[in-house]
């Protein structure tokens, strides 16, 4: 297993920021059992509008 750690080490390193994501806004509640969190109306408002306008259609 020697030859796989190159390979580890760099899968270790996130692909992705999510600071910027259109899904990452103010959280409202959260649901109790499920731990799901809930966003603010304007949260969701943001969101689609996001969508909107940088649709590939």
């Amino acid at each position: 297993m020697a030859e796989n750690k190159s390979k580890e080490k760099f899968l270790a390193n996130p692909i992705e920021k999510h600071d910027t994501a259109a899904w990452r806004g103010h959280i409202e509640s959260v649901k109790p059992q499920s731990n799901v969190p809930i966003p603010s109306e304007e949260s969701v408002h943001n969101a689609k509008e996001w969508v909107d306008t940088n649709s590939l259609s």
